[in-house]
């Protein structure tokens, strides 16, 4: 078909238009989602219902090139900060754990090292426990002077004075407050003798791993 020099530059022209048009539309990013019945939509721009739900940015060559997430909820973004603080929290037990294993057995290079320290700090819980009694057997008999001499004056027919009432009151709760000493120091003596046991077992545990290597050679 032969063409007048008119028509050939009119021919030209619209082709180039027509090309420019489709290399326009076709060198877009588009954007897939799902609307909130779960149909799948496309968009060359993006809408604020892709933002909430969700999106995938899709190439011109129709590969995803990236993903966002949908909006979360404040109940979920509270959720991820609990969440992530208590991830937080086992971790920093797990470094001080391995911290703690660390230094038993560093600072103790045998089994009997860790015992002698062991019975040096329950000797050192002892001494505090006879301390308090002592204490206690104090306060006791200040108190049986007091009683005594509160029974005399009632005996005598004499009522006590504010001072002597104040007193009688004053050391019985020093006496009520020193047992409940006696029984937190006894009470110290016994979990620390389930904790050293407990640190025993986990001694010859870490010595057990750290042996089993040398005796494979």
């Amino acid at each position: 078909m032969r063409l007048s020099l008119p028509g050939l530059i009119f021919f030209v022209l619209a082709t180039g238009v027509a090309m420019c048009a489709h290399a326009g539309s076709g060198d877009r990013n588009r954007y897939k989602w799902r609307d909130a019945a779960g149909n799948l939509q496309y968009s060359d721009s993006l809408p604020a219902e892709a933002a909430k739900y969700g999106y995938e940015v899709v190439g011109p060559q129709g590969i995803v090139i990236k993903r966002v997430e949908r909006a979360k909820t404040a109940a979920e973004l509270a959720a991820a900060k609990v969440s992530a603080a208590t991830a937080q929290v086992q971790q920093n037990k797990i470094a001080a754990d391995e911290r703690a294993d660390e230094q038993l057995i560093s600072g103790y290079p045998e089994e009997s090292d860790l015992k002698r320290t062991q019975q040096q700090k329950l000797e050192m819980l002892d001494q505090q426990i006879v301390a308090a009694q002592i204490s206690l057997r104090s306060q006791e008999q200040a108190l049986a002077d007091l009683l005594g001499r509160a029974a005399d004056e009632e005996r005598n027919k004499k009522t006590l004075s504010d001072f002597q009432a104040r007193q009688l009151a004053k050391m019985r709760k020093q006496v009520d407050d020193q047992r409940l000493t006696v029984e937190r120091r006894r009470s110290e003596r016994q979990n620390a003798v389930g904790a050293f046991d407990a640190e025993i077992a986990r001694y010859r545990e870490l010595k057990a791993k750290l042996a089993a290597p040398q005796s494979g050679q």
